[in-house]
């Protein structure tokens, strides 16, 4: 497993960050989503600002292929997770996790005590990640009209 930064509209970015849309807004469909659906979910979900002093997008890669990826956004002293993904056929052999602990580095080198993220309950298997992972579920902290589940850990 490899970890790199990655620039957000980049190629290879670009080709996770929409495999994982087309995942997400096929669970949230209940059915396969279209071209447009996907184009639209990317438009209203920009990760332009995961770089630099805003935030870091990484990519795992195999074989020099995004095979995993997780933002974090720096938004006042806390690193707030998002589009965090695995593709399904590389799933089951501890990528997540490791990526997760990764950017959790990326997040104490940076100063930041703490991470959190909203997800969904249908998205269960990242829900278990971040469970076995050491978050925990806290109140809203903020209104996504797509969430109904929010996380936060503190990193030591």
């Amino acid at each position: 497993m490899i970890f790199e930064t990655e620039r957000p509209g980049a190629a290879r970015a670009d080709a996770i960050v929409r495999a994982y849309l087309t995942e997400v807004a096929s669970r949230w469909y209940g059915r396969a989503a279209t071209s447009a659906e996907i184009d639209q979910a990317h438009a209203e979900e920009p990760y332009d600002d995961l770089q630099g002093d805003t935030g870091a997008f990484v990519v795992v890669s195999d074989g020099g292929a995004a095979v995993a990826c997780a933002g974090v956004r720096f938004v006042g002293g806390i690193g707030e997770l998002t589009k965090v993904f695995t593709l399904p056929e590389h799933r089951g052999r501890g990528i997540g996790s490791a990526l997760l602990r990764h950017v959790e580095g990326v997040c104490r080198e940076r100063g930041f005590a703490s991470l959190r993220l909203d997800t969904r309950a249908e998205l269960a298997e990242a829900c278990a990640l971040y469970e076995r992972l050491g978050f925990v579920r806290v109140a809203p902290f903020n209104d996504d009209p797509y969430s109904d589940r929010w996380y936060a850990k503190r990193l030591s």
